[in-house]
């Protein structure tokens, strides 16, 4: 298996903290979180891994190199128009070939045995794809997602407005008492994820949205694995996120 990280944007809610640096590239306990997330993926037996760098890609990729430094092999793909989550996976198609691959935002910190636990999932039935989530968030930053009594994916909201989380509790989806799982920005896919990335349309931001992708991949009728994040989740989205993060 190999890995795809996404660390092309810019972070422009840390301000000034990412103008000469990616945010990936922020330290957190004096380390790039990029080296967090890269020393998850090799406890996990992950050691292949594509970087998807755009602002400031040089910072990433002269930190990195090739890799061999972590006992990596490291390679990069540049995005240069940031028009997506749904479109930078394909960056990494080359790369990729026929593989099954674990694909995360540079943003997200985890366990490390996290990723471990993905494969383990992994390995329970012939999924298309598994999506990480996590409770006790605001779904309405992020997206809201349902599982049948397997814990597989029924159906995903991206982004619900105040209505919509309304009417899902109006028709019983949303139900009292039970999670409203949000997204963790971390995945396991098989290459045929390109095929609905493939034909992905703008969404009303703007973007190709990747949620979009499964949203389709599971009216195809692909099955999709979920799995709850045990321990820490944290989305580093702004600076008071960053600073809590720096005492052990």
């Amino acid at each position: 298996m190999k890995a795809v990280i996404l660390a092309a944007g810019k972070g422009t809610r840390m301000g000034d903290l990412t103008q000469e640096i990616p945010k990936p590239m922020l330290r957190v306990q004096g380390r790039p979180i990029l080296e967090h997330i890269l020393e998850g993926l090799l406890a996990a037996d992950i050691r292949e891994v594509c970087i998807i760098t755009g602002w400031r890609a040089e910072v990433i990729e002269s930190h990195f190199g090739d890799g061999s430094r972590w006992g990596a092999d490291i390679t990069y793909a540049r995005q240069e128009i940031q028009d997506g989550t749904g479109r930078a996976p394909g960056y990494a198609r080359e790369f990729l070939g026929d593989s099954e691959f674990l694909l995360t935002y540079g943003d997200i910190l985890v366990r490390p045995e996290t990723y471990q636990r993905m494969r383990q999932r992994w390995a329970e039935g012939d999924f298309a794809g598994l999506i990480t989530v996590t409770e006790g968030e605001d779904v309405t930053k992020g997206g809201l997602n349902f599982f049948d009594d397997q814990f597989r994916l029924t159906r995903l909201v991206e982004k619900p407005s105040p209505a919509q989380l309304e009417e899902l509790r109006t028709t019983g989806w949303l139900k009292p008492g039970q999670p409203a799982w949000y997204n963790a920005g971390i995945y396991l896919f098989r290459p045929s994820l390109f095929e609905f990335t493939a034909r992905l349309k703008k969404s009303p931001r703007g973007e190709y949205e990747l949620t979009d992708a499964l949203s389709d991949m599971l009216a195809a009728g692909l099955t999709l694995a979920g799995l709850r994040i045990e321990g820490r989740w944290v989305d580093v989205r702004d600076p008071a996120v960053l600073a809590s993060l720096q005492s052990p």
